[in-house]
């Protein structure tokens, strides 16, 4: 039996329509194409929605779904909205990979301010990747966001306005720094948060058309 059989009842949920991934909720389905643009741990994999939350930026809001597939690997998904909408896949990485990925003197040249305002941004080369970046990162990447400020959200907020400084709803700060490669079909996210904890993101960016069929959960 497949792994989203298992857990939603197709038959008490058939009035809700999963019409884009824009839709997605807690406990859906998304099922990914075998595309070999994908890597293999994303090819032809089921994952279900087990949180939703929400960045917000001075000028936009985007959600993010919490990805988990039988194996309980996890990653994250937000749209990439632009002249088109792309599927925006997050892989957070630990300090093992991303000193195998890079050499730790030009990674830390992306908290450097002075470079980047001085149209020197930080310039990543690949050096080896680990088990887990396998397919996931690319030769070269080049800074195009520096300490942008942002809030996250434990929440679905499509429906409310949020605040970013009231009560227990009020978002987590932080700095969000953003490197893509020469054609911007993959990046790296590193957050660094007001306690100083950072976390490390390798993204894909990717057509709509590679989520193949979603299923409303029970």
């Amino acid at each position: 039996m497949s792994f989203f059989k298992k857990i939603f009842n197709k038959s008490t949920d058939e009035q809700r329509k999963l019409n884009s991934p824009s839709d997605l909720t807690i406990n859906d389905i998304i099922v990914l194409s075998d595309s070999f643009g994908l890597p293999e741990n994303l090819r032809a994999q089921q994952f279900q929605v087990t949180a939703v939350n929400t960045y917000e930026f001075e000028t936009n809001n985007q959600t993010e779904w919490v990805l988990k597939n039988s194996q309980n690997d996890q990653l994250y998904l937000t749209l990439d909205i632009d002249d088109e909408v792309y599927l925006k896949f997050s892989l957070e990485i630990e300090e093992d990979d991303v000193e195998s990925l890079f050499d730790l003197d030009d990674f830390s040249l992306i908290f450097d301010e002075e470079s980047f305002e001085g149209d020197q941004p930080a310039i990543l080369t690949r050096q080896q990747d680990s088990e887990t970046t396998n397919q996931w990162s690319s030769e070269q990447y080049k800074q195009g966001i520096f300490a942008q400020v942002g809030f996250f959200h434990r929440k679905d907020s499509r429906n409310e306005t949020l605040s970013a400084y009231e009560g227990k709803d009020a978002g987590e700060q932080f700095e969000l720094y953003q490197l893509l490669d020469s054609d911007e079909s993959r990046g790296i996210d590193v957050e660094v948060w007001s306690d100083g904890d950072t976390d490390v993101f390798l993204t894909l960016y990717r057509p709509l058309t590679d989520i193949v069929d979603m299923y409303p959960g029970s």
